[in-house]
């Protein structure tokens, strides 16, 4: 039995294969209001944190409000898209399920919004799977802990047991800064030198691979 009692996921490129919706919805909020179109590579850098810090990272030297109307572009954007298109990756769903199934809690910390989580969740039925979430807008933004402090409160969940699963440094320092252990995922926007500068537990190219260290400990 695992050692562990609650797991924590990142949603947007842990368990959701987002990254190209994400670049794309924020290159034409860039383009709609005459902002410098940056890349996709500068864009995926910042998948992780809220909204606006990750506005205020790409853009440091623009004005609050100027920020502000590139946010609400961008969220227009991404809801305008088909949520059709957004798919868990290959295996999560299973994995989710046999998680739960052995009697792990599930959670989700998250950089989205609580109305876009709450979308997401909603349209295909998942929200089934998780006992909890925190998403950016309702607490701090990764990496500060806040989020995790939040739902090992909600829980009842002493540190050492639990987990943090993420395929960023955001998710991962913020794991570290709560006192959890953390899981890093590579297949996600950050490559693995700067995961493991984060003294993840392991680091991971599958979500079986998880399951399967999870429940043989």
């Amino acid at each position: 039995m695992s050692m562990y009692s609650l797991i924590i996921f990142d949603w947007d490129g842990t368990l959701m294969d987002s990254e190209l919706h994400i670049v794309e919805s924020m290159q034409l909020a860039m383009r709609e209001l005459a902002f410098e179109v940056l890349s996709a590579a500068a864009v995926r850098d910042i998948i992780g944190l809220g909204l606006p810090e990750a506005v205020h990272r790409l853009y440091p030297a623009e004005p609050d409000t100027r920020r502000k109307t590139l946010c609400e572009a961008y969220s227009r954007h991404f809801v305008a898209g088909n949520p059709a298109t957004l798919e868990l990756f290959p295996e999560a769903e299973s994995v989710l399920a046999e998680l739960k199934s052995s009697g792990l809690q599930l959670a989700i910390a998250t950089g989205k919004t609580r109305k876009g989580l709450d979308r997401l969740l909603a349209y295909n039925e998942w929200h089934s799977y998780f006992h909890g979430s925190r998403c950016a807008d309702e607490t701090c933004s990764k990496p500060h802990p806040q989020m995790l402090h939040e739902l090992l409160e909600e829980f009842g969940c002493p540190p050492e047991q639990a987990l943090m699963v993420g395929d960023t440094e955001f998710d991962l320092a913020m794991a570290k800064n709560a006192g959890i252990d953390s899981v890093g995922v590579s297949y996600g926007v950050h490559d693995v030198s700067r995961l493991q500068a984060h003294e993840p537990r392991l680091i991971i190219d599958h979500l079986t691979e998880l399951r399967d260290w999870l429940l043989v400990r």
